[in-house]
């Protein structure tokens, strides 16, 4: 199973809060079989403990580190939210959710922070016009 596929992408996301974007991701990897519904709790309460949000426009909610045994494989969310969301001060623009089995967890985070850290990057996949293109970016960017 591909931790990125088209199910798990979300284009020109409107939230009313970063709550709303955190259960939204979860929910997508819970539709795909990564996690049960109890996990997006555990993301949401990991979120009120500390932002989740990394900078440049990039926010990647996950779960409290007592969640990991209801990880049942590595995935990952992605929402494109055109017109940002508040996270603690910060605006996201992109939110990835994810739930990582091991310590893949800090492989895919740093894979990812590395792909957005360049500004070239990150306006490619805040413009996609595609779940098929994002996903495209990411591939390329990443070792998916």
């Amino acid at each position: 199973m591909s931790i990125l596929t088209k199910d798990k992408v979300k284009l020109n996301v409107k939230v009313n809060d970063k709550f709303e974007a955190i259960r939204m991701a979860g929910d997508l990897l819970v539709q795909a079989g990564h996690v049960p519904q109890a996990y997006v709790d555990k993301m949401v309460e990991r979120e009120q403990v500390s932002s989740t949000y990394l900078g440049a426009g990039l926010a990647m909610p996950h779960g409290t580190n007592d969640s990991k045994p209801l990880i049942q494989s590595t995935g990952m969310s992605v929402l494109v939210v055109p017109d940002g969301v508040d996270f603690g001060g910060e605006t996201a623009y992109l939110v990835i959710g994810l739930a990582a089995v091991g310590d893949e967890h800090m492989e895919v985070l740093s894979s990812v922070a590395v792909l957005v850290s360049e500004d070239e990057d990150m306006q490619r996949i805040l413009a996609s016009k595609s779940e098929e293109e994002l996903i495209a970016i990411f591939e390329e960017g990443m070792d998916l």
